[in-house]
């Protein structure tokens, strides 16, 4: 099988952008699911805006919606199919309106999406989203749906026109797909096998997020740590770590999500030798019991995982861990969830995301016996989720008395404006909600605040100022890069730094996130 092609994608001006009155047609875009969706959901944007669509302000209706799925859990289908039903009512009375459905639960239903919602305009899936923009002209110009489902991937999604949601972090793709052949996950089927961007692709696509303000980057990749066994270095991934931290700018570097059975000594000695690799791992454990994980196909068991947690912490003391949890997988008996329970306990996981077991058809899972009832499911979640909550709170309360540096983000905290504070993150991914003393210089989003934790709680740590002392902001070049796209969405000219893609008439470029050609050292 052929490579994925690595070279840049251009996207023409498309006639369908254009409404009748020769406006330009506005989209909105909307995610469901994980972080590389929401990485997706940029290149889409970036696709539809190169082709001449502008971004429908917020609050209002868009010629275009397209909606980004999800197909990991068993209500993605019934989320889709009602939100579908929802804008077939708005359809009715928008004349011209194309609602376009793509992503993992389209590559998965394939034509039982126009089946069962015969008003969408167009089906695309994981393997084609560059293929929107002219998708919704031949939709446009014939008055029939159009469908299109590529069954392997002929493009990196990385080589499409990007807008990013944020100038101060992003989503940089190192692979997409996945080798695994976990007995409960979908993924592989709708993504494909694992396929492995270059090196110098992935570093160049990181300088030029630096170029533009960023100084945070987080890596992707269904298994993030198996990165390089396509071309035949099992340790590419904890070098491509010390590069991305010798790049001018990059401050702070996270990646999701690894697989256990592929961590390595090697990555843990990068993660704690390049200073700008934050102390913050995500590792899925899935469950405690070495049974459900040999039924689940996760090549490793609970003793590996936490020799790793061992092993990370005690190079990088102070790193925050999180995981997955799957709760009530069949066959899971009680002596297998206690199991889970005691593995979450000594693993003092800072967060988990917990899901009860739900089948997905298509799955090896779906299919085997001994399924476990619903009530017993919930009741043993509950438990979880409270044995997982002290432990988190515990855990937030020896941050108390820490000085931590919290980069401000824009829109986490949605209680901001009432509480006087501004929220963030620190080093180690934990949400911050820092106060604002009157009379103090406010920071703007992608700057970091030197503050000193004061209160704890399960999902967020609060840092009070008892002298109201002004805050100690160092402002940023991502800051900066806040400031002139705040300028320019309101048309006020403002100046770049150097290096920023700014068109010659003082607009942000859509960027490619492409290497480009680099002038001088």
């Amino acid at each position: 099988m052929t490579s994925p092609s690595a070279a840049p994608t251009l996207i023409a001006p498309s006639s369908a952008a254009v409404a009748a009155d020769g406006r330009a047609r506005t989209y909105e875009v909307r995610t469901f699911g994980c972080q590389m969706n929401v990485h997706d959901s940029e290149r889409l944007s970036g696709s539809l805006e190169s082709a001449g669509y502008v971004r429908a302000d917020a609050g209002a209706e868009a010629d275009v919606i397209v909606i980004n799925t999800c197909a990991v859990r068993d209500n993605a289908a019934g989320k889709l199919y009602g939100t579908l039903g929802h804008l077939k009512s708005r359809k009715d009375k928008h004349e011209g309106m194309q609602i376009a459905v793509g992503g993992c639960m389209a590559q998965m239903d394939k034509d039982a999406v126009q089946t069962k919602a015969p008003w969408v305009d167009v089906v695309f899936g994981t393997h084609n989203m560059g293929s929107l923009p002219s998708l919704l002209e031949r939709a446009r110009h014939n008055g029939d749906a159009e469908l299109e489902i590529l069954e392997s991937l002929e493009v990196f999604p990385s080589t499409l026109p990007t807008k990013r949601d944020s100038v101060y972090s992003g989503w940089v793709s190192i692979s997409v797909g996945c080798n695994n052949t976990c007995t409960f996950c979908i993924v592989p089927h709708l993504r494909g096998k694992e396929k492995d961007r270059r090196p110098g692709d992935i570093l160049n696509e990181i300088r030029l997020l630096a170029d533009d303000g960023a100084i945070e980057v987080t890596l992707l990749g269904q298994n993030v740590n198996s990165y390089g066994v396509e071309f035949g270095d099992r340790q590419a991934f904890g070098k491509l770590l010390r590069a991305a931290g010798e790049i001018p700018g990059i401050e702070r570097i996270r990646f999701t999500s690894p697989h256990p059975a592929a961590f390595t000594d090697d990555v843990i000695d990068a993660m704690a030798e390049t200073s700008a690799v934050m102390p913050q791992l995500h590792m899925p454990l899935q469950s405690g019991s070495d049974r459900i994980l040999k039924a689940m196909r996760r090549s490793y068991r609970s003793e590996r995982f936490l020799g790793i947690l061992d092993r990370v912490r005690a190079q990088m003391p102070h790193a925050a861990i999180s995981t997955d949890i799957i709760v009530g997988f069949p066959g899971e008996t009680d002596e297998d969830f206690e199991d889970t329970l005691r593995v979450v306990e000594q693993a003092r996981f800072a967060s988990a995301f917990t899901f009860q077991y739900s089948i997905r058809e298509g799955t090896p899972a779906a299919t085997m016996p001994d399924q476990v009832p619903k009530a017993v499911v919930q009741e043993r979640y509950k438990r979880l989720a409270a044995l997982q909550d002290r432990i988190s709170l515990e855990e937030n309360q020896k941050q108390v008395g820490r000085e931590v540096q919290v980069m401000i983000s824009a829109g986490e905290g949605k209680k901001d404006a009432a509480t006087h504070r501004l929220t963030g993150r620190a080093e180690d991914n934990r949400l911050v909600h820092v106060e604002l003393p009157a009379g103090s210089a406010v920071p703007r989003p992608g700057d970091i605040v030197t503050a000193t934790i004061t209160h704890a709680a399960p999902f967020h740590l609060l840092a009070d100022s008892p002298d109201g002392a002004p805050l100690q902001i160092r402002r940023t070049r991502a800051g900066d890069a806040w400031d002139r796209t705040q300028a320019e969405s309101c048309g006020v000219p403002a100046p770049a730094s150097t290096g920023a893609s700014v068109t010659a008439d003082g607009r942000r470029a859509v960027g490619l996130g492409i290497p480009t050609l680099r002038v001088g050292p």
